[in-house]
């Protein structure tokens, strides 16, 4: 194929498309590590492996660009993220007039892996080195810092956009690439398009400076914000702070992990601007490890099975609640001990509904007209349970709902705050929260506080965590719900799922029972359809890629199913599930990457 600029010769491999793509692989890669994983495999002729790498390019999911470290194009890699950031750069150029003033920031978490050469740490300078090629002001963090952290730079340094490389509570292969807008939130659509295609029209990169990560060191235009935005975000945190006099006496003790990544450190200086004593960290998942080495996946979210050791240590040390924050600290989990019953797991729509109730109880100390309410909201995404919705009806204030994923979340909040409005609380139920306005971003850091203070107070109060949920129930109904995960690899069987769906009894006709039980209502987000409406057109929320649908059954029972990015490839669903008749009624997929991921969401309320 002739030489190449490392001299490297390799032979056709008799697909003119696939043989373009690795000659662009080569030529441009500097990456010794992922070149050479790319020559392997032209040599050992695995081109199946080839195309999967080389022949598709990553795109925005509901968390930004996300896929497993490694050689290809479909792949987080020094290359992609150069590309990307050559992309958002052209983009911010073209939409920003100040853009070159203003600046970005750069965050990143603990990641890493030795075989392709990329770390988390040298993906965010790479992202640096190619703005500051550009002479485009660089704010980059010295340290791996929480997500939260970086929208909220954002906004305070008024940059133009922000970067955190990041993969979340992903698998240890993967890492990530999300991107901010100028008012704090993940980019949405049309931005998100308008990047990609931005980005396809930037493939080369521009020039061995955009290789150089010793920019970050020499260049002046870079500097780092952590020392002042890590002050300011603390004495902003104490702002959702209510009962400082109690946390100081509280008698109770808290475990914390970090499960292996960013959030050990930040934790602690948000117990102690809450005046708590500090949480008991698990020693061994205190300190960063990008391969999760004790945990089987380093998602919270998948409950006891993964706080194992965060349950034991508590056990041991007489502690009654135990605090996870994913390895970017953006998410949190919690448990409880139950007197006599062994520890409560909360789901993520239980969490909400405390700590919905927790700020809706401090803000109505702090505005006791009614009238006030007018102006004040709340949100979930529409997978996610109903609860601050009964809230809402019987106290007063807005409740709106959302696409999946919190960029949707974030973008209203900046329209609500525009026109003058504020909002309380914000949650999705994959356990993403967010208290108060501190961040327009879920944010396990501050909802760690807060859930503590909420668990000193009620203790005051003889009350636990899960008796309060009760109590919450009694108030505004009962709701209970039920998740659960199915992966499928093969996008035609996805298509049929949703045309059986569609077409269930009839042409354009849904399914009137699940399970044996009538469904009042059905909304189908991706096509527009709502059942409960005159002109059968769903209004708020609509999907434009993937799918999505409710199905509301009698005394508000709402199985849903919402688009999301994989954690896995073999993502399945521990708990029992509906049969084969009754789950094709409330699934959804998602298609990323040749990776299809079907959540299904079982909400059942009933009102008092």
């Amino acid at each position: 194929m002739g030489d190449l600029n490392a001299n490297t010769r390799w032979q056709s491999t008799g697909d003119p498309r696939l043989d373009k793509a690795v000659h662009q692989w080569l030529t441009w890669d500097k990456n010794e590590r992922t070149r050479a994983q790319v020559e392997c495999l032209v040599a050992a002729r695995r081109l199946d492996e080839l195309r999967l790498r080389l022949c598709s390019r990553l795109s925005f999911g509901t968390a930004g660009l996300r896929a497993p470290m490694g050689a290809g194009f479909n792949r987080i890699n020094d290359l992609t993220v150069i590309q990307s950031t050559q992309g958002l750069y052209s983009y911010l150029c073209r939409c920003s007039a100040d853009f070159s003033s203003r600046g970005i920031v750069v965050g990143f978490d603990t990641r890493g892996q030795e075989e392709s050469g990329c770390s988390s740490h040298r993906l965010a300078k790479l992202t640096a080195a190619v703005m500051l090629s550009r002479d485009v002001p660089v704010h980059l963090f010295s340290t791996f810092v929480p997500t939260p952290y970086v929208p909220y730079a954002v906004k305070k340094l008024g940059a133009a956009a922000g970067v955190m490389i990041t993969a979340s509570h992903n698998p240890k292969e993967d890492n990530g690439y999300k991107v901010y807008w100028c008012n704090g939130a993940q980019i949405s659509s049309p931005h998100d398009e308008e990047i990609l295609q931005s980005i396809e029209e930037q493939l080369e990169p521009w020039s061995a400076s955009c290789w150089a990560e010793e920019l970050v060191e020499s260049c002046s235009l870079r500097t780092d914000p952590l020392p002042h935005i890590d002050r300011c975000y603390m004495d902003e945190l104490a702002s959702l702070c209510f009962h400082r006099d109690l946390n100081r006496s509280c008698p109770l003790k808290f475990v914390h992990s970090s499960f292996h990544g960013v959030g050990h450190v930040f934790v602690q200086r948000a117990f102690h601007a809450f005046g708590f004593a500090p949480p008991i960290p698990v020693p061994e998942q205190k300190d960063p490890d990008p391969n999760f080495s004790s945990v089987r996946c380093p998602n919270p979210e998948e409950g006891e099975s993964v706080l194992e050791l965060s349950l034991l240590l508590a056990e041991r040390e007489n502690a009654h609640i135990v605090l996870a924050t994913d390895p970017d600290a953006d998410r949190l989990a919690v448990a409880e001990k139950s007197d006599g019953c062994g520890w409560k797991v909360f789901t993520g729509n239980e969490l909400a509904a405390l700590l919905g109730w927790w700020m809706l109880l401090n803000w109505k100390e702090a505005h006791p007209d009614p009238a006030d309410t007018q102006g004040v909201y709340m949100l979930a995404t529409t997978v996610s349970s109903k609860i601050l919705q009964a809230f809402a009806r019987v106290e007063g204030f807005h409740f709106e709902e959302t696409l999946p994923g919190f960029k949707w979340i974030g973008n209203r909040i900046h329209e609500l705050s525009k026109a003058g409005s504020s909002v309380l609380f914000a949650f999705e139920e994959s356990i993403g929260f967010m208290c108060g306005s501190l961040v327009p971003e879920k944010d396990g850091v501050s909802s760690a506080a807060v859930v503590a203070e909420m668990a000193a107070y009620l203790h005051e109060q003889n009350l636990s965590l899960h008796q309060q949920l009760l109590n919450i129930y009694q108030t505004y109904g009962h709701h209970v719900s039920k998740t659960s995960y199915v992966v499928c690899n093969d996008p035609p069987t996805i298509e049929k799922i949703f045309s059986r769906i569609r077409n269930f009894d009839a042409e354009a006709s849904y399914p009137k029972k699940c399970g044996g039980v009538r469904i009042v209502r059905t909304r189908d987000v991706t096509t527009g359809y709502d059942s409960s409406r005159d002109d059968l057109r769903s209004r708020g929320v609509r999907s434009t890629g993937g799918a999505r649908e409710d199905h509301r059954r009698p005394a508000g029972r709402v199985p849903g199913a919402r688009e999301e990015q994989p954690d896995s490839p073999l993502r399945l669903a521990p708990p029992p599930v509906p049969p084969v008749d009754d789950v094709t009624s409330c699934c959804v997929p998602l298609l990323l990457l040749s990776v299809v991921s079907i959540k299904f969401s079982l909400d059942y309320f009933h009102t008092q």
